[in-house]
């Protein structure tokens, strides 16, 4: 992870409190660095935030709040933007990890053709992300959605 963006740093930070198991710190962590960044700003930092604030919300309705702020903070992003964190990056492969988290979302709402949509979408963009570890976990995750979901009526 480049040293050079503090912001960044700060999420990654709340990150391991959650996977370390402390997601109220977590919540509390997120919370404060939302503050700061606000709904305007970087997309970079929205979007990254969003999407580990939807993670540690107990509320399914609030975790959709969350991840359709990262999905929006996504739409804004470029790949430049993104490039300047790391080169490897490109926004095309944050499409299929937030769509599976919103297909998840409308599941546990109960919005089972929704969730579909989404997982759909999630499905259409995994090309984005290559052949390597991370669109195997992904793919493996929508297969695990799917199944959730069964077969539609």
């Amino acid at each position: 992870m480049p040293e050079s963006d503090p912001t960044m740093a700060a999420i990654h930070e709340g990150l391991q409190l959650h996977l370390g198991g402390d997601r109220p710190a977590a919540r509390v962590w997120f919370a404060e660095l939302w503050a700061e960044i606000g709904e305007d700003g970087d997309p970079l930092h929205r979007c990254a935030l969003a999407h580990y604030m939807a993670d540690v919300r107990e509320d399914p309705a609030e975790e959709l709040e969350w991840d359709l702020l990262a999905l929006r903070a996504a739409d804004s992003l470029t790949d430049d933007r993104a490039k300047t964190y790391h080169a490897s990056l490109a926004v095309q492969g944050f499409y299929p990890s937030l769509h599976l988290n919103l297909g998840e979302d409308y599941r546990k709402l109960g919005d089972l053709a929704v969730a579909r949509e989404h997982l759909e979408l999630a499905r259409a963009k995994l090309d984005a992300l290559g052949e390597n570890d991370y669109a195997a976990a992904l793919r493996a995750a929508l297969d695990g959605l799917a199944e959730r979901l069964g077969k539609p009526e």
